[in-house]
C-alpha cells in the first residue's frame, strides 16, 4: 500500500488509522441472519461454512480463485490439475447450497482453464441456465498464443422459480442503421440530442465492461477486482430490492458495494483483513455516492458512452 502513486491515480487505499477504525467483523458461534445482515465478515470461509444459517440467500455470487498460481494479499492459490480443481470446488460448493432459498440464483466466475470443472459442478447441483462470456480488455498480449481477453460466469438456479428482471438490464446501443417506418418515425429506436439509440435485450456476451484501472474511483489494489458494472448487471437481473446478496469470496467488496448502491442487503466473507477494510471504506463512500460507471438513467450503456 506504500508504492508511489501518479498524481491523478484514484486507486482507493487505506491508512493505518483506517485499518484500526474499520475493525474486522467475526462470526458468532451460531450466527442469526440478523447478525450477518450487511456485514463484511473477516473469516476463513472453510472454517465457517457449517455455521451459516440455512435458506437466507436470494442471490449467490461466487468469484473464487481461478485455477492459476496467484497471490491474493495474505492468501495464495496454486494451479492444479482440472480433476483436483474440480474436487476443490466440490469441497465447498456443496456446503454452500443450504444457505440458498428455493428461489435463489447462483453465478460462478471462472476462466477457460477452470470452465470444464465449473460446468460439471454447477450442473450437478443446480439447474444450469447459461454461461456468460465477458470481455476483459486488459492484459498483456502473447507471442505464441491467443491473448486471453475473456472470462466466463456460469448462471444457475435452485429451481424453476427464480427472478430475472429483463427490463432492468437492457443495454442502450447507438443505432448504426436508423430504419424508419412509412411515416418517417424511428422503428424500434429513439432520437436523442447526442445521437440515435436503441434499448436491446441482454445477451450472454458482454462487451461493454471496463476492468477497474488507476484513474477510476472504484479501483483498488486487489489483483482480480470485478467491475461494479458487472455486478450491477447480475444483481439487478437476479434479485429484487431488499433481497439478500451473498459473496463468500468477497475480495475488495465490489459485490457488497453494488448491492448497497442498488438497494439490496448483503453479506460478504473475506479472509484478508486489509481487503475487509477496503470493502468497508467503499461501503461508507457508497452512502454519499451511489453511481455506477456505465449505468445511468436506469439503463446500461455501451463502453465509452457519454
Amino acid at each position: 500500500m506504500s508504492k508511489p502513486r501518479a498524481p491523478r491515480n484514484r486507486t482507493l487505499t487505506v491508512s493505518a488509522d483506517e485499518l484500526t477504525a474499520y475493525q474486522p467483523y467475526r462470526l458468532a458461534a451460531a450466527p442469526t441472519v440478523a447478525q450477518l445482515l450487511n456485514q463484511t465478515i473477516n473469516e476463513d470461509l472453510f472454517a465457517v461454512l457449517d455455521r451459516l444459517p440455512t435458506a437466507f440467500v436470494d442471490l449467490l455470487f461466487i468469484d473464487p480463485p481461478y485455477n492459476l498460481t496467484k497471490s491474493f494479499g495474505a492468501a495464495s492459490f496454486r494451479e492444479q490439475s482440472v480433476a483436483d480443481y474440480q474436487h476443490w470446488l466440490e469441497s465447498w460448493f456443496s456446503k454452500l447450497l443450504p444457505v440458498l432459498k428455493p428461489t435463489a440464483s447462483v453465478y460462478l466466475c471462472g476462466d477457460w482453464r477452470s470452465a470444464a470443472a465449473m460446468q460439471l459442478v454447477m450442473q450437478r447441483h443446480l439447474i444450469l441456465r447459461n454461461c456468460i462470456t465477458w470481455e476483459r480488455e486488459k492484459g498483456r498480449g502473447a507471442k505464441a498464443n491467443w491473448k486471453s481477453a475473456a472470462e466466463q460466469i456460469w448462471f444457475g438456479t435452485v429451481s424453476e422459480r427464480y427472478t430475472f428482471n429483463l427490463e432492468a438490464v437492457k443495454l442502450k446501443r447507438r443505432v448504426i442503421a436508423p430504419y424508419t417506418n412509412a411515416t418517417g418515425d424511428p422503428k424500434d429506436w429513439q432520437r436523442y440530442p447526442s445521437g440515435n439509440y436503441r434499448l436491446t435485450h441482454p445477451s450472454n456476451l458482454w462487451t461493454d465492461l471496463t476492468v477497474p484501472f488507476w484513474s477510476m474511483s472504484e479501483n483498488t489494489d486487489h489483483p482480480t477486482q470485478k467491475p461494479e458494472k458487472l455486478l450491477a448487471k447480475i444483481i439487478l437481473a437476479s434479485s429484487q430490492p431488499g433481497e439478500l446478496v451473498f459473496d463468500p469470496f468477497l475480495g475488495a467488496g465490489t459485490t457488497s458495494v453494488v448491492a448497497k448502491k442498488t438497494g439490496r442487503s448483503y453479506v460478504g466473507i473475506e479472509l484478508d483483513p486489509l481487503y475487509c477494510c477496503i470493502s468497508d471504506k467503499r461501503l461508507a463512500r457508497a452512502e454519499q455516492d451511489c453511481s455506477i460507471q456505465g449505468y445511468a438513467d436506469g439503463v446500461f450503456w455501451e463502453r465509452n458512452s457519454r
